[in-house]
């Protein structure tokens, strides 16, 4: 297996064991313990106990050997993505509208697909865009930071926003959507609001209202991620999203004015919190 090393400054916080900085760190237990049983980690070059402190600009060096890597590689596209942000271990894309997140058997037009022709490898997926839904896309870079990136959205750490355009209605400023989402019984392709579905919570707050085109631009937080969620939330207090050709019955063929447009993070083992965004104001409602 490769051994991946992580080399980063402690910062000023309170004094703190190398135990608890692991855990902050949200590095998997397994891994906790080959670093404790092979002194894989160093503080300022040098082997602590799990007990000992580590104090604010301490030089933390992890290196991790037991690293699984239970990717199967993918095809490249020959397309170079949109992107965004990038460093040594994650990328962030600009997913664009009709472009499905990851391919199924063959299929080589996929936003990973495209992520693979700029790497010249397969990435990890961490989460997904539906296809009709353009915008940021995080991917890994390597296999080590896939648990941890993976335990921040668990854990509610890394938070996406999108904006939505839908028709003007009376609701209140800011509100909360909580309804259970499931499979649809008598259509695959969808979701719908059922007391036996999964746990799905979606904030909401109006961010503009457009008068003229009797329209106006939600900003949406996701808590949990189902598919379709936020279309489905929307359109059970009767605001589908407009251009949604599954939830909105006046769907004419416009695009889905759906837009996952800021994503905040901390970097895989660091303290250091992230936030990208869209950066083309094209890409936003009215933009």
């Amino acid at each position: 297996m490769p051994t991946y090393n992580f080399i980063n400054k402690y910062p000023d916080k309170s004094p703190i064991s190398v135990n608890d900085m692991l855990r902050k760190l949200l590095i998997p237990r397994k891994w906790r313990h080959f670093l404790r049983i092979e002194k894989n980690i160093l503080i300022n070059g040098q082997y602590r106990n799990f007990n000992e402190l580590v104090y604010p600009n301490d030089l933390y060096s992890i290196s991790l050997t037991h690293v699984e890597n239970q990717q199967h590689p993918i095809l490249p596209s020959g397309h170079l993505p949109q992107i965004i942000y990038e460093d040594k271990n994650i990328l962030v894309i600009n997913k664009p509208s009709k472009q499905k997140t990851h391919p199924n058997l063959f299929e080589t037009n996929t936003a990973m697909n495209d992520v693979t022709t700029y790497l010249g490898y397969t990435p990890y997926i961490i989460h997904r865009l539906d296809m009709l839904t353009n915008g940021l896309l995080l991917f890994a870079k390597n296999p080590a930071v896939v648990p941890i990136l993976n335990r921040q959205l668990t854990t509610k750490t890394m938070q996406r926003n999108y904006y939505a355009t839908v028709k003007l209605k009376d609701i209140a400023q800011k509100g909360t959507i909580s309804s259970p989402i499931a499979q649809d019984p008598t259509d695959q392709r969808k979701r719908i609001i059922a007391d036996n579905g999964l746990k799905a919570v979606t904030h909401y707050e109006v961010i503009g209202r457009d008068l003229s085109k009797n329209t106006m631009v939600l900003k949406l937080t996701l808590e949990t991620g189902r598919t379709h969620q936020i279309r489905v939330h929307l359109a059970s207090i009767n605001l589908p999203i407009i251009g949604d050709p599954l939830y909105n019955p006046n769907f004419n063929g416009e695009p889905l004015a759906l837009i996952a447009y800021e994503m905040t993070l901390i970097k895989p083992f660091t303290f250091e919190k992230l936030t990208v965004t869209l950066p083309n104001k094209k890409d936003y409602p009215n933009g």
